[in-house]
């Protein structure tokens, strides 16, 4: 999501769902993160925290290795927030070759390990006592992905979990659903990942409020594609209107089935696209002359369909060298983001709107929300008992 991440001390506000989106699995919110990470070190008794939980998400994807940390920050109300002491984002690529090989190759699953060595002692130094360490499509497709755990296991004492693809659609709209337009009737919220991409068709919540946002899901579909796949497959370097349009068509095939679950669904004039990716808050980060990418400015930016159109064409003129260089972009980033363009014009033929919104928040959000909200259950049922 951009080339920076959260500032430290950022208090980030989200509705608080009662659902629960991707059940817990393996999840730390029942279990200190000394099962999982080694928050204590060997012979050391680390006590309940007096200040509350340290929180940590960690989302391993095909291209990005992503942690966030937080504290829970009371509002006494019915919304749920926390602040980001930490975070660490690197594009580590995991998933290079795979779509050509079917493994994890040995380059990536080091890079990837270097990474969440430096992830375990982020957690490490902050005391983190809840977390949820996820891996998507990448190791869900890998033939060596056990392997690969146990590679991380010993190097770091992680434990990842891999999440199927409904958990990971539903994580992802947990984390971003704040921003839909209350107004509408529906909204399909998407995210461009590096191996697929997950749709979320979401109703408007009923003015009596209550409803868990499990039952506002509508639908949801997960494709086998993403940034990186694609690229690799049509070429990211130079990209002509030729392969653009054919990467847009592919995707669109992918759509159909999709496409015939939202029949039937209601939709109004105020019907929006809700986007969380590198690609879209890329796009919004072009769209704004950043020289240097801000989450601030980009999280919860409505843009119009003019404004995509305008901001897409842009980068689809510009040379690898001269994506290279934009501070928005990077080099990192430069062969997959017009495959991420090629996806997102694809969704937006599906499903005309004229406005799109711009998440920076996601797959960690949701975890760390899901995370908070079992504390909080927890300690309800506490209190409720004595």
């Amino acid at each position: 999501m951009g080339l920076a991440d959260r500032p430290a001390g950022e208090v980030v506000m989200r509705e608080s769902f009662t659902d629960s989106v991707g059940d817990t699995g393996t999840v730390s919110a029942l279990n200190p993160l000394a099962e999982t990470v080694g928050a204590a070190l060997p012979g050391e008794v680390r006590p309940f925290p007096r200040r509350g939980h340290v929180y940590a998400a960690l989302d391993l994807g095909t291209n990005n290795c992503r942690l966030l940390v937080a504290r829970s920050v009371s509002r006494g109300d019915s919304h749920d927030s926390f602040r980001v002491i930490d975070s660490f984002s690197r594009i580590v690529r995991l998933g290079e070759g795979l779509s050509r090989t079917g493994m994890l190759s040995a380059a990536a699953i080091d890079r990837t390990v270097r990474a969440l060595e430096i992830c375990r002692d982020k957690m490490h130094a902050r005391g983190v006592t809840r977390a949820r360490l996820v891996a998507t499509e990448a190791c869900r497709s890998a033939v060596n992905s056990a392997d690969f755990l146990d590679r991380v296991r010993q190097a770091t004492g992680l434990e990842l979990e891999i999440v199927d693809r409904e958990t990971e659609a539903r994580l992802a709209a947990a984390g971003s659903a704040s921003l839909i337009d209350a107004t509408a009737e529906s909204a399909v919220l998407f995210d461009i990942g590096g191996g697929s991409c997950e749709l979320v068709w979401i109703a408007k919540a009923p003015a009596r409020g209550g409803t868990a946002l499990d039952d506002r899901i509508r639908c949801w579909v997960s494709l086998k594609l993403g940034v990186v796949t694609l690229a690799e497959e049509f070429g990211g370097h130079d990209v002509t209107d030729e392969i653009f349009e054919a990467m847009v068509q592919h995707v669109r095939s992918q759509l159909v089935g999709f496409v015939g679950m939202t029949r039937g669904e209601r939709c109004c004039r105020y019907f929006h696209l809700l986007g969380t990716s590198g690609t879209v808050t890329t796009i919004a980060g072009v769209f704004l002359g950043l020289s240097r990418y801000d989450r601030r400015r980009v999280d919860g930016l409505w843009m119009s369909r003019g404004e995509v159109d305008f901001t897409v064409q842009k980068l689809r003129g510009m040379t690898y060298v001269e994506r290279a260089a934009n501070g928005c972009i990077g080099r990192a980033r430069a062969d997959l983001v017009l495959a991420g363009c090629a996806i997102l014009e694809a969704i937006r033929r599906t499903f005309p709107a004229q406005r799109v919104r711009i998440a920076d928040r996601g797959l960690r959000d949701g975890i760390l929300l899901k995370l908070i909200s079992a504390d909080q259950a927890l300690a309800r049922e506490k209190l409720a008992a004595e």
